[in-house]
């Protein structure tokens, strides 16, 4: 069983999983997964950096988890439905199942750190509407299709 406390000291040796996505070559996040250590099965915690000049991920939205955005370091700007907002440490963005498409981007020298987390579902369903894309997925198996004009 995992132990519910990790430490200031034990998150800064985790080690970063760089992710680059496909949709996206843009989209690199360097990423150190936290809830899956305490042993939380349905919830999903992630520590996210964002280099400069780069975004968090493809404008995209949620059909079946729900998402949230803590910025704990840096500044950025983020893409919410069709308006950008510039936020910075300490802000809170909240994304309900079928909520707006969202996306940050970091055009500061300073790195963007953020907790990001939410609902952590075997499956997803989850729309691209600048790809014209959209995802199924259902564990580690994930499909892309070509959403309908």
């Amino acid at each position: 069983m995992s132990h519910p406390l990790i430490t200031t000291q034990d998150i800064t040796t985790l080690p970063e999983h760089v992710f680059v996505h496909p949709l996206n070559s843009n989209a690199i996040r360097h990423t150190k997964s936290l809830s899956a250590l305490t042993g939380c099965l349905h919830l999903g915690v992630h520590l996210v950096r964002i280099t400069s000049g780069h975004d968090s991920t493809e404008h995209h939205r949620h059909r079946g988890e729900e998402e949230f955005l803590y910025i704990v370091s840096g500044r950025g700007v983020a893409t919410i439905g069709d308006e950008q907002f510039e936020i910075q440490a300490g802000d809170f963005m909240g994304f309900a199942a079928d909520g707006l498409a969202h996306s940050m981007h970091n055009p500061y020298q300073e790195d963007l750190v953020y907790l990001m987390g939410g609902l952590d579902l075997d499956y997803d369903v989850v729309e691209y509407p600048n790809q014209g894309k959209r995802l199924y997925r259902v564990g580690d198996r994930r499909v892309y299709e070509d959403i309908a004009p």
